[in-house]
This record gives structure tokens, sequence and C-alpha cells, in this order.
């Protein structure tokens, strides 16, 4: 069974940075896809990166294109999300998820599993 903790949230300036970090355990890491999504209050659950089980391809919500950066190191079975020029708006829960053998899509329904999720607020 494979397990994701998420961790590196907090509470961030505007115009501030934040890498969070999303720990993979339980199957062999590099098999697969890892995507982070976000879900701020009252809204729905939305994709933000997506990194494919080979690291090549990577996907990114236009929202966060050029200021987020999404990135893996199998060696640590971890999956990382860099934050910068962070915005209110972009205050949420952030999840991360693993799909087996995918590409890093922003379609959820791929991602099997899912982390508790790690909070960060961005204050104006």
């Amino acid at each position: 069974q494979v397990q994701l903790v998420e961790s590196g949230g907090g509470l961030v300036q505007a115009g501030g940075s934040l890498r969070l970090s999303c720990a993979f355990s339980g199957r062999t890491f590099s098999k697969y896809a890892m995507g982070w999504f976000r879900q701020a209050p009252g809204k729905e659950r939305e994709f933000v990166a997506g990194i494919g089980w080979r690291g090549v391809s990577q996907y990114y919500a236009d929202s966060v294109k050029g200021r987020f950066t999404i990135s893996r190191e199998n060696a640590k079975n971890t999956a990382f999300l860099q934050m910068n020029s962070l915005k209110p708006e972009d205050a949420a829960v952030y999840y991360c998820a693993a799909d087996v053998l995918g590409s890093g899509s922003y379609y959820q329904a791929n991602y099997k599993y899912w982390g508790q999720g790690t909070q960060v607020t961005v204050s104006s």
C-alpha cells in the first residue's frame, strides 16, 4: 500500500517562497507519476502540477506556470513542489498524489493514492 506524507507548508508573505515535500513509501517510487493538487475553502480541488514516472513530462496549471516547479528525487522517494512568488490566491491545502506509470496529468481520477495534505497560507 502506498503512503504519501506531505510537509513544508506554512505561513508566508505574498511574494515569498515555500518548498513542499511528499514522502512516498510502500511501493517502487520510480514507477509512479506524482501530482500536486490544492483545495481552497469553498472551492473544488484543482490540479497544480504533475511529473511523469520517468521524470520527463511535466505539466502545470496556467495559474502557477513560471512560479512553481515540480521535481522528484527517486533516490529519496520524494517529490517536491517549489513555490515562488506566492500570491494570496495560492493559499490552500496542498495534496500530493501518485499514479502508477502515469504521465503526471491533470486528471484527478488517474491518481489512486493521496496524502493528507499540508496547509499553505499566504498573507497579503
